[in-house]
This record gives C-alpha cells, sequence and structure tokens, in this order.
C-alpha cells in the first residue's frame, strides 16, 4: 500500500496540518484505480486520521463500500440520512448491514423538523420542486453533520452519470476539504464481481429491478438495457441529489433563499454553475465554465482539476480546438452577445451534429424567449 508523502507539493495551507502541502493530483496518482481498500486507508489512517466520516445511501451497491470500510475499522462514523421517504427495505438493508459487517457507529441523520414544517408540510415538495426537497431532507441534514470534519467518503463511481465521468479517488474542495472516493474506477460489472466474491447481501430490491436506489417517490424499476440511474427521478432532467456539489454551499438552498437563474425545461431553476471572474485558476475552479480560449491555453491544467467544470464557447471561437476533450465537461454554455448575434446556433450545431456532445448544452447572454425554439432545434437544452 502506498504511504502518504508530506513533502509532496501544491495544496493550499489548511488548519489540519496532515494537508499542508499535499498535491491532491499527486495523492491520485499514488494508487491502484481498483485498490478502494488503500484509497480508503490511506484517508483514515494517515490523511485524516480521526476527521474523516463516511456517507452511505445503503442502496444498491453500498455493501461494496461498507464492506471495504469494514476492513479497516468496523468504528468510522458512517452516515446514513434518513430523509423520511425511504422504502422499508431499504431500512431493513441498513440493519442487515450493520450486522453482517460489524459496522458499530451508524448514524441516521434526520431532516430538520422546522424545515418540513415550512417547506413540506404535506411531505410531497417531491412532486413539485425535487431539488428543494433534496436539499431538505439530505443535504443540510449531511452538511450540519460532516462540517466539523476534514473529509468525507462517498460510495460515487465514475460510469454512473455524465457528471461523474472524471471522478478521481480524491477531490479538493472549494474550502480545503477531501472528498474520497475509493470506487471511483468501479464499473457496474467491477461492483457485480466484488459482492459475488465476498458473499455480500443484495439490497431486498435489487432483483425487483430497482438498480439504483434512493428515496421511494423520486425511484423506479429500471429496464432491461436502460442506464442503472435512468430510475432516479424518472422524467425529470435530475441526476444528482445534491450532496455531491460542494461543501461550500454550492447547491440551491431550500425555496426560500434560493435563486432561481436558469431556464430549464419550462421553468426558471437553481444553477449550480457560477460565473467565470477575471483572475478565476482554470486548474482548481468548481462549477465555473471555463473560456475556450483559457482552456486551450491551460488544458492541461484543466483536464488535471479534479473539480466539475463547463466549458463557455463564444462567438469566433473554434470548436474544433476542443474536440478531443468534450468528455471532460458535464456542461457547455454557448455566448450570445446580442440576441441578433446568430454564430451560437452554428456552434451548437456543430458541437451537437458533428462532435456528439452529449452533456448539457445552454445559451448564456442576450437572449429572448422567442429564440428558445430554434436553440432547442439546433440542441441547447
Amino acid at each position: 500500500m502506498a504511504t502518504l508523502d508530506l513533502a509532496v507539493a501544491g495544496l493550499r495551507p489548511h488548519k489540519r496540518d496532515a494537508l499542508r502541502e499535499l498535491g491532491i493530483m499527486s495523492l491520485n496518482g499514488m494508487f491502484d484505480e481498483m485498490d478502494g481498500v488503500a484509497v480508503l486507508r490511506q484517508a483514515t489512517e494517515h490523511l485524516l486520521p480521526g476527521d474523516l466520516a463516511i456517507v452511505s445511501s445503503f442502496g444498491a451497491d453500498s455493501a461494496v463500500l461498507l464492506h471495504m470500510v469494514a476492513q479497516v475499522d468496523k468504528a468510522l462514523p458512517v452516515y446514513f440520512l434518513e430523509t423520511g421517504k425511504h422504502f422499508v427495505e431499504t431500512l431493513d438493508y441498513v440493519e442487515t448491514l450493520k450486522q453482517r459487517l460489524g459496522l458499530s457507529n451508524v448514524i441516521a441523520l434526520h431532516p430538520d423538523a422546522r424545515d418540513l414544517a415550512r417547506f413540506d408540510p404535506a411531505g410531497d415538495l417531491w412532486e413539485t420542486d425535487p431539488d428543494s426537497c433534496c436539499h431538505i431532507r439530505k443535504t443540510e441534514p449531511l452538511d450540519e453533520a460532516v462540517k466539523g470534519f476534514g473529509g468525507w467518503v462517498t460510495g460515487r463511481k465514475r460510469y454512473q452519470t455524465k457528471e461523474r465521468g472524471v471522478l478521481p479517488h480524491f477531490e479538493l474542495t472549494s474550502d480545503d476539504r477531501i472528498k474520497v472516493n475509493p470506487l471511483a474506477y468501479f464499473s457496474d460489472a467491477d461492483i457485480v464481481s466484488y459482492k459475488l466474491k465476498y458473499g455480500l447481501p443484495e439490497h431486498p430490491l435489487y432483483n425487483k429491478g430497482y438498480k439504483s436506489i434512493g428515496c421511494a417517490p423520486c425511484t423506479s424499476v429500471v429496464a432491461e438495457g436502460e442506464d442503472p440511474r435512468a430510475g432516479r427521478w424518472r422524467g425529470l432532467n435530475k441526476k444528482e441529489c445534491g450532496i455531491h456539489f460542494d461543501f461550500n454551499g454550492a447547491i440551491a438552498k431550500p425555496m426560500a433563499a434560493q435563486e432561481f437563474n436558469l431556464f430549464k425545461d419550462g421553468a426558471f431553476i437553481a444553477d449550480p454553475f457560477h460565473p467565470w471572474a477575471e483572475g478565476d485558476d482554470a486548474g482548481s475552479v468548481s462549477y465555473k465554465h471555463i473560456p475556450l480560449a483559457v482552456f486551450v491555453a491551460n488544458r492541461d491544467a484543466v483536464l488535471a482539476n479534479p473539480h466539475p467544470v463547463g466549458l463557455l464557447v463564444s462567438p469566433g471561437d473554434d470548436v474544433m480546438a476542443v474536440k478531443g476533450d468534450l468528455d471532460r465537461f458535464s456542461s457547455i454554455a454557448v455566448n450570445f452577445p446580442a440576441y441578433t448575434d446568430g454564430r451560437g446556433y452554428s456552434s451548437a450545431r456543430l458541437l451537437v451534429e458533428r462532435l456528439g456532445y452529449k452533456g448539457e448544452l445552454r445559451a448564456v447572454g442576450d437572449v429572448l424567449h422567442d429564440q428558445i425554439q430554434l436553440m432547442r432545434r439546433c440542441g441547447i437544452t
């Protein structure tokens, strides 16, 4: 197993001495892609001893991460978000895994009763505003629980969604905490193989067609050949619950505090992306659209950036200059500096029709409502 070299330079000073002068990208290069136990052991024993929380949904794949946790330290704090909307089978599965793996420190997190009374008194917020429902029932309770920790461990895997396509073992958040993803490089087949190898119990709903399991109202059966996460928030333009955006609150607050500034699917929603600012470091920004020219000039730094980023395409930009790097961006923003400037339509069609871009394509700038239909025909979502 690799050991931590505190002499590696690159990380900004942090109040926790173990994080000083540690290069996050160097850290990511220390481990075999499939050695999740070594990644977890490094984080718990060397990087953040006594300062790391485990977060588990106790969903379809959770047994794999929790089995690794049990190999390292059965007493590590494991936080389970008890949203009040789980399947009964999930709550039973929590008890099954606790007993089977010997986990002695599983902590249930509940949403604030005051938020529920204010924003979701009837318990049906998930129907009209799933983002706010997730925020109240997941993001806020988790933020409160882990705010005293220097890092946390997730069960995310890069194959699951476009947003996770560049997921590394270690991520540095904007406030210098570390998210640890031991399963980042695991495929669906790897998960199945691991569970069979160690005889781990399946979630009771898995063999009934639920391949990715969250809250009951927002989880459905996945048909053969569908993406495993197709059953999450089916029919909605939503792939993440919000707890993985960042520790610094770069995800919408509950309804009263949200800024609904992104028009999507006929309504304004909260946007996790923030405007690019002069002086931003392309190698470390998170949830910002990096101007194409800045990306080209800093390609290696952006590709090494562990955070989610987008691309900003303006009139006159040579889109072909990034044709080999489009998978790096979960979102591309096409700039319309004036509503009479139609060059953005050409850029959008080139990205979608010729280069095959599959991520979110959005329009920014001087846009009129009358232009929306044309934009959609050009691939802008």
